[in-house]
């Protein structure tokens, strides 16, 4: 197989792609971050808030690449976005059973602190749903990048190893 025929998977920059990311990003951040403040009040909600945060960051890592991006956003700042996202979910729904509601039985912070049931929802939506979405999203998006590479061969040719 010549040079020619040959796989590439290096990254070439285009600098219309990089300035339009560069110009674009903020402002999807934002309107993700908007979505997932706003999930429990307004349409569209923290899954959709948190899906645009995640893809906003798959959006850089085409614009720059997904080596310097993944360098840039450490896993354990992915591994913690989803967890942190869990440990919220499960601990507002074990907050419920300890002041004597059922899992995620928001009138139990009415009755016990005098606030509307409406901060529980929030806590679920912004702080669970939200942030695990978009870490889901993210490692998928980083796992499957990685992922496997096997050894190319042309149709009908052996592959020649050292020892031949």
């Amino acid at each position: 197989m010549s040079q020619s025929e040959s796989y590439d998977d290096a990254y070439t920059e285009s600098q219309v792609i990089m300035t339009s990311v560069k110009i674009i990003a903020p402002f999807t951040l934002t309107y993700g971050m908007f979505l997932s403040l706003h999930g429990a009040d307004t349409p569209g909600g923290s899954f959709q808030g948190g899906a645009i945060i995640g893809v906003t960051v798959l959006m850089l890592a085409f614009a720059f690449g997904i080596e310097p991006t993944r360098a840039w956003l450490k896993n354990s700042f992915v591994v913690g976005l989803v967890t942190g996202g869990v440990a919220i979910f499960i601990g507002t729904g074990f907050a419920t059973m300890a002041l004597g509601g059922n899992f995620l039985e928001y009138n139990a912070f009415v009755e016990t602190f005098g606030i509307a049931h409406y901060w529980g929802m929030e806590a679920i939506e912004v702080g669970g749903v939200a942030l695990i979405v978009a870490g889901v999203i993210m490692t998928l998006f980083f796992a499957t990048a990685s992922g496997f590479t096997p050894t190319r061969r042309s149709p009908g040719r052996r592959e020649v190893s050292d020892d031949d």
